[in-house]
């Protein structure tokens, strides 16, 4: 045996080994990884029986052991190229159905059969001889047809594999391109070995692919060991970072931009690379045109965000970034609830306006009011409340029909809304009855907003088919006491004071008794004395 075919089964051996170790290691670790572990396995054992069936073929002693290790080269070189183009392709997050991944197996598993069984039909070699000039273990060949098909096929899968890394280039994180670099070298030096075999610039006789699979298989084994290549795939990790819906953010722990995805980009269209180290305020006054509003600092939370251009809301979620207790960044995630938060607030008005009239309905009315009540009682603050009802409401209805009796409703509560600030809660109590909570109002001040409030509606009749319909209102005034526990009390004083106006005549305001009367006997008596 001389040195050359020495160094020939060594190098092959070495390549057998090497892709042997990878396959059990990450054989033993499957359960670590997902499901591109299998992928890997399956294509590092292919390339194993190749290896050592290229070796022991060079140790063959005679025509009919060479076929054999020849047959044995084919259960394992042509699924080698397919099943690696399968693991680039899970490694990149490309989904494969079984289906496709079954059917990239048919020519190989053509190949493996038209090599066992050449000698009835010459389809793969027309003649496989011993190298008259070099002996044995050396091969001279001449091929058929279907090993044409075959080498297209390999050279295919290997190429395809090889640009799909290149095409994957721009989107990879740089941290990770040395990953990547490992990935693309590990396809182009077989691809390339074969393409030299195939043209006769290899070694006579001896196909040299095997004896440079090493050289991949070192890369893998630093790709696994140095930068996790199955616990963290950058790529199909980035895929998925790119093809969340929502907007991802990620700042240094001195809160600088480092990265972001594709979602941040359609909201902030103006957001790109060269912002990356920019301090996170200042990218966003150049994005936004303001500082940003919510708090990066502390734990994690959950906050809201509206944007004052575009009128979008977003939940943001800030989440620190940590290892080994270190806190090494900051997370932002934007969610866009615009659309949410335009349903809910349907949903709101809904829930709390009275339909008819567009103010606030009673249920609304009882909690704003409550709020307002209690808090006025904390603070010692007045507080008084008017309820007006429409006079003779029961008689234009029966005159007129209901929905003159609407139009009457909604003429009244656009009239009083007029004359009201725009955070005075006003609401349809009931029927034709509506009631006013008066923050800061004393008995005095809101009688006098009642009583411009019932001038108004007076002055200003509808008018339906040329004939003036006249409205008037009876309205109730009653002041919050110091000694006032509750809310329905004061309420009740109200209603009280609203009968006496029904009482007198209607088309007045009266005052609960109880409330600023006496206040206004002291007053009167002051001014006289």
């Amino acid at each position: 045996m001389t040195s050359n075919l020495t160094a020939y089964i060594t190098l092959m051996c070495t390549s057998g080994v090497l892709n042997l170790y990878l396959c059990s290691y990450v054989f033993l670790k499957r359960h670590h990884y997902n499901k591109i572990a299998l992928f890997f396995m399956l294509y590092t054992a292919s390339i194993t029986i190749y290896c050592f069936a290229a070796a022991m073929g060079l140790l063959a002693a005679n025509l009919g052991e060479m076929k054999f290790w020849t047959t044995v080269q084919y259960i394992g070189m042509p699924v080698s190229s397919p099943l690696g183009l399968l693991f680039i392709m899970q490694y990149l997050g490309i989904k494969v159905s079984w289906k496709r991944a079954v059917s990239l197996i048919l020519v190989p598993t053509l190949s493996f059969i038209l090599v066992a069984t050449n000698e009835w039909h010459h389809l793969h070699y027309r003649s496989f001889e011993i190298d008259a000039a070099l002996g044995i273990p050396f091969i001279q060949q001449e091929i058929g047809p279907w090993y044409a098909v075959h080498g297209i096929f390999t050279f295919a899968c290997m190429f395809a594999a090889f640009s799909l890394l290149i095409f994957h280039w721009k989107e990879t994180a740089k941290a990770y391109r040395l990953q990547l670099i490992a990935l693309m070298l590990g396809q182009l030096i077989p691809m390339m070995t074969a393409f030299l075999y195939l043209i006769g610039a290899a070694p006579q006789g001896i196909d040299p692919v095997p004896m440079v699979l090493w050289i991949s298989s070192v890369l893998y084994l630093w790709a696994i060991g140095s930068s996790r290549l199955f616990t963290i795939m950058p790529i199909a990790k980035d895929a998925i970072f790119n093809g969340i819906n929502d907007g991802v953010i990620v700042l240094d722990e001195s809160n600088r931009l480092i990265e972001f995805n594709q979602a941040c980009q359609l909201n902030w269209p103006n957001l790109n690379e060269s912002m990356y180290g920019m301090d996170f305020e200042s990218v966003w006054v150049e994005l936004a045109g303001y500082p940003f509003p919510l708090r990066l600092e502390g734990d994690s939370k959950t906050q809201e965000l509206k944007l004052l251009k575009s009128e979008q809301v977003f939940q943001v979620r800030n989440s620190p970034l940590e290892q080994s207790g270190n806190t090494k960044g900051q997370l932002l995630i934007f969610t866009d609830i615009t659309e949410l938060k335009k349903l809910q607030e349907k949903l709101e008005h809904q829930a709390y306006t009275d339909e008819l009239t567009q103010v606030f309905n009673r249920r609304a009315f009882l909690q704003l009011c409550e709020q307002d009540f209690i808090a006025a009682k904390e603070q010692s603050t007045p507080f008084s409340v008017i309820l007006l009802d429409i006079d003779h409401f029961k008689r234009v209805n029966d005159t007129y029909g209901h929905q003159v009796g609407d139009q009457l409703l909604v003429h009244v509560a656009k009239v009083c809304k007029a004359q009201l600030e725009k955070d005075q809660i006003f609401a349809r109590y009931g029927g034709e009855e509506f009631v006013l909570a008066l923050n800061s109002y004393t008995g005095i001040e809101a009688e006098a907003l009642a009583e411009r409030l019932c001038k108004e509606v007076e002055s200003q009749p509808i008018f339906l088919d040329g004939e003036m319909i006249s409205v008037t209102l009876s309205l109730g005034v009653a002041e919050m006491e110091v000694s006032e526990d509750q809310l329905f009390h004061l309420l009740n004083q109200a209603d009280e004071a609203l009968y006496a106006a029904k009482k007198e005549g209607r088309n007045r305001v009266c005052v609960y008794a109880g409330s600023h009367e006496n206040k206004k006997a002291e007053i009167r008596e002051q001014i006289k004395s």
